[in-house]
């Protein structure tokens, strides 16, 4: 009885096997960092790429796809089949500022998307070289009305950060000229060596670096690493109250169950004691919301920084 029991159970256990073996994922998973190495989003999407390759039991390959503003490797992300083999790390310059200064746009940054954890956000900060004679925002400003044209770096042309240079600019009642750079690594070292006069970019690249000063953060609030550091809100200009984000997206399509198991082990991962600590010490806050707020979240960044940009007048072509 036991031996018939056993042959007659061998097909649908043989229809099952396969069925689990197909669970994903059951390859290697590509996440697009749409900058170079060594920035911001590729710095903060390699401290849980580990995590998740352990978790999901295979591979989790960061691969830097850079240019245009981050739009070319999201443009690769939203164009992959959407079948879990790929991904990139949305932001607030391909996703939420791009839409707005890119005049011919290769994607919707809405619907061409399915969007799936949110890892952290990361303020922004306006630095100087630790030799310039600006001490404060105020003294900055104050430089700035003395020396028209006063040079302000930023990680790229259509960044978020050039939108808020041109946006202090605009607030202050100074002339800057926009340095753009291909991304946030040569942009610090060209300060560091003095031959750019300041430069806004995220907090883990300035404030790692003894030869920059911060002079304002972008956060509402002044930040635990760093006290002493005015907020831009408290010193008049509420409206650079802005944070960087970054979040995991795939291709619009993407299976639910997919969506939903890379949303809980990004998640778990960012609660990882060594990783939280790693976050903390750069200024990247976690924001744990779930995928439909996170899609509400980014339409939001679309809509506000439209009009942010149409104000501020940047449009590339």
């Amino acid at each position: 009885m036991h031996r018939r029991t056993l042959l007659a159970a061998l097909p649908a256990l043989a229809l099952a096997t396969p069925a689990r073996a197909q669970s994903w994922p059951t390859r290697p998973v590509r996440v697009i960092v749409p900058f170079p190495p060594g920035g911001t989003t590729d710095v903060v999407m390699r401290l849980i790429a580990q995590k998740l390759t352990e978790t999901l039991g295979q591979p989790v390959v960061v691969e830097n796809r850079a240019g245009a503003g981050g739009t070319i490797g999201s443009d690769v992300a939203a164009k992959s089949p959407p079948d879990g083999a790929t991904f990139v790390v949305a932001n607030i310059a391909s996703q939420g500022v791009g839409p707005s200064v890119y005049r011919s746009m290769p994607y919707d940054a809405v619907r061409d998307f399915t969007y799936v954890a949110m890892i952290a956000e990361v303020p922004s900060v306006l630095a100087v070289n630790v030799n310039s004679p600006a001490r404060t925002l105020a003294e900055f400003v104050a430089l700035a009305r003395q020396r028209p044209g006063i040079a302000v770096g930023s990680p790229g042309n259509g960044s978020a950060s050039h939108v808020k240079q041109v946006l202090l600019g605009r607030l202050a009642g100074i002339e800057t000229t926009h340095v753009p750079y291909r991304g946030s690594g040569p942009a610090l070292n060209d300060l560091v060596a003095g031959q750019l006069d300041s430069l806004i970019t995220t907090t883990v690249e300035a404030g790692r670096n003894e030869r920059v000063r911060m002079l304002a953060v972008t956060s509402a609030e002044r930040l635990a690493n760093w006290p002493d550091l005015p907020t831009f809100a408290e010193l008049g200009y509420r409206e650079l109250v802005a944070s960087n984000w970054f979040a995991i997206a795939g291709p619009a399509g993407l299976p639910a169950e997919v969506a939903d198991r890379m949303h809980r082990e990004t998640l778990a991962a960012l609660r990882e004691p060594a990783i939280a600590d790693r976050l903390a010490q750069i200024g990247a806050t976690p924001r744990p919301l779930s995928r439909a707020e996170l899609l509400a979240f980014v339409a939001a960044e679309v809509a506000r920084w439209g009009a942010i940009v149409r104000a501020a007048g940047v449009r590339i072509e």
